[in-house]
């Protein structure tokens, strides 16, 4: 048996708001932005530069009941919630910073790797880290 991981939602509160924060400010490519007429909701589907072909990607869901709302910025209950891989810290922590893009943990080099925690616009906390495959 073979299975992947596809999608990963992420609860947003507006899809273009959440669209122009991974794009623009986090450099994520969108893969897809589809009207889906007969649930007036979009698939919108983005993806970190670079990402192989099959990796997973993130659904930009958004809250359309309003028991979903709450979720927006707290999916994990304060943990972090998403892991961004790179394979050059300091170039896209130094961008990111340049963004505006707040930390809210500092670099710190740990025994797997360099990490730093950031937040995503609505809160959500993500690691920015890169591996230590040495």
């Amino acid at each position: 048996m073979k299975q992947s991981l596809v999608h990963v939602a992420l609860v947003v509160r507006d899809y273009d708001e959440a669209n122009d924060f991974y794009t623009r400010k986090l450099g994520f490519t969108l893969v897809e932005d589809t009207y889906q007429p007969d649930q007036d909701k979009r698939w919108v589907v983005v993806a970190p530069p670079g990402m192989p072909p099959g990796g997973a990607t993130i659904l930009l869901a958004r809250a359309s009941k309003p028991e979903q709302e709450p979720f927006v910025g707290n999916q994990s209950g304060g943990r972090v919630f998403l892991f961004l891989n790179t394979d050059d810290f300091w170039r896209d922590y130094n961008r990111m910073v340049a963004e505006g893009i707040p930390f809210v943990r500092e670099p710190k080099v740990e025994p797997y790797g360099t990490v730093a925690v950031f937040q995503d616009l609505y809160g959500n906390l993500w690691d920015l880290l890169q591996l230590d495959r040495g």
